[in-house]
């Protein structure tokens, strides 16, 4: 059989009808957002993705109920994007969680608030809501170019873009970039833009895992034994800052809900040198009640049997007290009742590491906002806008993320519309 290799063809200038083009780069929340304001307004708009299909992430954020955003008062919940909350305000203000609501509601995917107050479509799922929304986008004359993977411009200060049939060239009289960080980079997020930006003298704040896991030296026979283990009814800590709520015991550390919430302060800890999280293991127990249950005489009960009983503790936990036991040199069945006890509300766990990026729920770091106006362009890229997790912004899970990359979608479809004038 021959093989016939075909070589990529020169590029092809590509330029639509109307004068005023505006191109978006990645076809996530922030950029579909983006495309929908700025249509709305009469430009003609393409969004391209490098991947096959639209919203590739987004879905995958949806695969354990959409937590589109969160219920709690305004002021507190851009208390959330911590340093960068005088960066994101304007454009959460002027795209609210309640205007999120109201979009999703008009797009036939009515939301409710659940019991932490956040907010989820009743669908509980993304793909209802994304296939009405490119319905919507569709309507509007938004087109959608997909597999084609942006990869800078040309002397002309076209777009370039690789694409199955080869190298295209794009005129664009503005353009929007929402191309994320570089979490879960199998779905198109794989932070390449980076270097892109660089070269143009844009500076980059090091993208690194944010919501992330953390590695942990288990010993064998915890690891193996308890690999995959939820730690439920717990309280994790860290410095000031504490959260109930639930960890995932893997086989190289600990992930999950509790251990996102904390992942900025660890991650930071780690890079000065090391971080101890803290578990409580039975929080809603003062130390005086627990001394009072663990004193009881136990018999010929095990000591793992008794903890079980006495106090309601997992095998997961109790092994975890059995492991922290013996990294400080002694065990557990030596120690007196009130050791024991603030030993099961302060269990140190010493993390050696932060998991890798590829596995992370989002990504800190990214464009700085010095780098950019008021309306979200690129100073040194006349012209060229930036919205969405690709700036240097990071947000606890509970719908902080999705809401700032929506509004900064919008805000930055706006500032391609001034532009545009």
């Amino acid at each position: 059989m021959t093989t016939v290799i075909v070589a990529p063809t020169a590029y092809t200038p590509s330029m639509p009808t109307t004068s005023q083009h505006v191109a978006i780069i990645g076809a996530g929340p922030a950029g579909l957002m983006a495309a929908e304001v700025l249509a709305q307004s009469g430009a003609s708009v393409t969004v391209y993705d490098a991947m096959p299909s639209a919203g590739r992430k987004f879905l995958m954020a949806g695969r354990g109920g959409l937590n589109l955003t969160h219920s709690e008062s305004l002021p507190q919940f851009l208390a959330r994007y911590r340093e960068a909350k005088p960066h994101l305000t304007r454009a959460i203000e002027a795209f609210p969680p309640q205007a999120l609501r109201d979009w999703s509601e008009a797009l036939g995917q009515e939301t409710f608030v659940g019991s932490s107050g956040r907010v989820f479509p009743k669908a509980f799922k993304a793909s209802p809501l994304l296939r009405a929304w490119l319905r919507r986008l569709d309507s509007m004359g938004v087109q959608l170019a997909l597999r084609h993977r942006w990869t800078g411009w040309d002397e002309q200060g076209r777009l370039r873009l690789q694409t199955p049939d080869g190298l295209r060239a794009i005129e664009a009289h503005a353009t929007v970039l929402a191309l994320g960080g570089a979490s879960w980079p199998r779905l198109g997020s794989d932070g390449a833009w980076t270097e892109i930006l660089a070269a143009r003298g844009v500076q980059i704040s090091p993208l690194q895992p944010a919501n992330s896991g953390f590695t942990i030296a288990w010993s064998d026979i915890f690891r193996d034994r308890f690999e995959g283990q939820p730690l439920k009814g717990a309280a994790f800590s860290f410095g000031k800052h504490s959260v109930r709520g639930e960890a995932i015991v893997t086989r190289t550390g600990i992930e999950g809900g509790a251990v996102y919430a904390l992942s900025a302060e660890l991650r930071e800890a780690i890079d000065r040198g090391r971080a101890t999280l803290r578990v409580a293991l039975r929080p809603d127990l003062d130390i005086k009640e627990l001394i009072a249950k663990i004193s009881v005489p136990r018999g010929k009960q095990s000591l793992s049997n008794f903890l079980r009983k006495a106090i309601s503790l997992s095998p997961v936990a109790i092994s975890l007290l059995q492991e922290a036991a013996k990294d400080s040199g002694t065990s557990l069945a030596s120690l007196s009742s009130s050791d024991l006890a603030s030993l099961i509300n302060a269990v140190p766990i010493e993390l050696t590491g932060v998991a890798p990026i590829a596995r992370a729920i989002s990504t800190a770091g990214g464009v700085a906002f010095s780098e950019l106006d008021a309306d979200f362009m690129i100073r040194r890229l006349p012209g060229v806008f930036a919205a969405g997790e690709m700036l240097d912004w990071e947000a606890p899970t509970g719908g902080y993320l999705l809401q700032a990359s929506f509004a900064t979608g919008a805000a930055a479809g706006r500032g391609a519309l001034k532009w545009l004038g």
